[in-house]
């Protein structure tokens, strides 16, 4: 049977879950959907969806099974009274969790007999199944390329690595670097808002902003790798440091909090105090990333 030929179970009807099942419905795929609160299948099975009164019913439904739940807890205590079915199947887990526990789950899942993807979404649920959104996954590059054309549909597939956690990790980096920028922003509206400016009037010039320096992305990832973070810097970490302290005297000149502010000025002090200040700010990532856990990290790939 090839992937084309097979249907889709979604278990979880939120609105994440709702929203995956809706874009494998509009690939043409069949779909069953099951939720623990009844009612929330009605518009699904308008659109043509299967539905079923019990979990286990919905696994024997499909061989391919896509879990989108609340949280890793809410995942097993969905599937932990029907493990048994799971034989045979295919697990993709795009419940949002941390590494460790997309292990755990994978673990899980093999020891019933059931293959085992682990995913990441990026997207909100309104840009699923268009080609803004893209969805992670780790676990066996074989069972991601049996089904890729199934999950395609639901954004563009990645593939992270064969270690389960993979997908996890990379979902909640590029989160944390997404929370990082909403807090620069909401910064920078504050300091306009306390001055009785305009957030709306502000923001074109803000992205513009935050556009142009997105090359820093690039340009701090080859320092990062290797390791050379004195090489050609325009700006160096000491300067910033010293301008750094304006962005905290300002906000509180303002009455602006400085909560989103002060962990990035202690993290520049101490580097410039340890003897760094002629580095570049990316620098910084040396007190956030000990050698020992780079280490670890290494090992787990070799």
């Amino acid at each position: 049977m090839t992937d084309d030929d097979k249907g889709v179970t979604v278990l979880g009807l939120g609105a994440m879950g709702s929203a995956l099942a809706g874009a494998f419905l509009a690939a043409g795929r069949p779909v069953t959907v099951w939720n623990r609160t009844p009612g929330k299948e009605a518009a699904l099975v308008a659109a043509g969806a299967a539905t079923t009164g019990t979990a286990e019913a919905a696994l024997a439904a499909n061989r391919l099974v896509v879990v989108c739940l609340q949280d890793h807890r809410s995942v097993h205590e969905v599937l932990d009274p029907v493990g048994d079915a799971l034989a045979g199947r295919v697990l993709v887990n795009l419940t949002t969790g941390t590494p460790e526990q997309a292990r755990e789950l994978d673990a899980w899942a093999r020891e019933r007999g059931a293959e085992h993807l682990d995913g990441g979404i990026m997207a909100v649920p309104p840009m699923i199944g268009t080609p803004g959104a893209f969805v992670l996954y780790s676990g066996a590059r074989g069972v991601f390329d049996a089904h890729r054309a199934t999950l395609d549909a639901l954004g563009g597939s990645r593939f992270a690595g064969a270690d389960p956690g993979a997908a996890s990790l990379q979902d909640l980096a590029l989160l944390s670097g997404m929370y990082g920028m909403f807090g620069g922003a909401l910064q920078a509206f504050a300091l306009i808002r306390s001055a009785g400016g305009s957030a709306t009037e502000f923001a074109p010039v803000l992205r513009e902003w935050l556009g142009s320096m997105s090359d820093f992305v690039t340009g701090s990832a080859e320092q990062i790798d290797t390791g050379d973070y004195g090489t050609g810097v325009d700006a160096t970490l000491a300067m910033q440091a010293a301008s750094y302290v304006h962005l905290v005297e300002v906000a509180e000149s303002q009455g602006v909090g400085t909560e989103l502010l002060l962990p990035l000025a202690g993290l520049m002090d101490r580097r410039v105090a340890d003897g760094h200040g002629h580095e570049d700010i990316t620098s910084v990532i040396e007190l956030l990333v000990g050698r020992r856990s780079l280490n670890e990290i290494e090992g787990r790939e070799n």
